[in-house]
């Protein structure tokens, strides 16, 4: 347990760190949801009605780019073969930086995603639906994309490689997380949406670190 959070703390350090992961990925959210009103017109109503598909959109591409280093920079400097002859499974090893990962990526996105959303114009009312909803639906984001980043380590271009691995995956995630949102702006019963999504966040967390420790011990072999 103490070697786990030890590899916790070390990559929410990492993710913080100037130039780290977290910024890019927090910048990136922003940047993408304020180029919509530019790029469509202020009127309100039709930001309103993008408004759930737009977030979701920016926040699975921040997840996307945030991904590349998961596993990468620990393999060009050799740390991820120490870890994978350390005592602690390989498949705990994974399950930290996923975490690590989650905390430090996912957690600012959602953060900043109810004041990005009153800029679109979403109804107040529909912030804690918003919230519920990412929080459910970003674990399934993080956990796929740790399995797309263990197959990508060590391949050139590795992250367009990773895009095409993990964005197919992505869909039902969007699908779902964007439905609750419409849901909670129209008023209606959103439980089932949170369902999936919850059901789908169990699943993934549980299988990634099994499937992703596979991978990396293919390519580091």
């Amino acid at each position: 347990m103490r070697a786990f959070l030890a590899i916790l703390r070390r990559d929410i350090a990492l993710g913080f760190r100037q130039g780290g992961t977290a910024g890019l990925a927090l910048g990136f959210f922003g940047l993408v949801v304020l180029l919509f009103p530019l790029g469509i017109g202020p009127e309100r109503e039709t930001l309103g009605r993008i408004a759930a598909g737009v977030l979701w959109i920016a926040a699975l591409l921040a997840v996307l780019i945030s991904l590349d280093r998961l596993f990468q920079a620990d393999h060009e400097d050799g740390s991820l073969e120490l870890l994978a002859l350390s005592p602690l499974p390989l498949e705990l090893v994974v399950l930290a930086k996923l975490a690590a990962h989650w905390a430090a990526c996912c957690l600012p996105l959602i953060a900043l995603a109810p004041v990005l959303g009153l800029m679109l114009n979403l109804p107040p009312t529909a912030i804690p639906g918003l919230i519920t909803a990412l929080l459910l639906g970003t674990p399934t984001l993080s956990a796929i994309g740790a399995i797309g980043a263990a197959l990508a380590v060590g391949v050139r271009r590795g992250g367009f490689l990773l895009s095409l691995l993990v964005l197919p995956l992505y869909v039902p995630v969007l699908i779902f997380g964007a439905g609750a949102t419409e849901a909670a702006i129209s008023g209606l019963g959103l439980a089932a949406h949170l369902l999936i999504l919850a059901a789908l966040a169990v699943a993934s967390v549980g299988l990634s670190p099994i499937a992703a420790a596979a991978a990396l011990r293919l390519s580091l072999e």
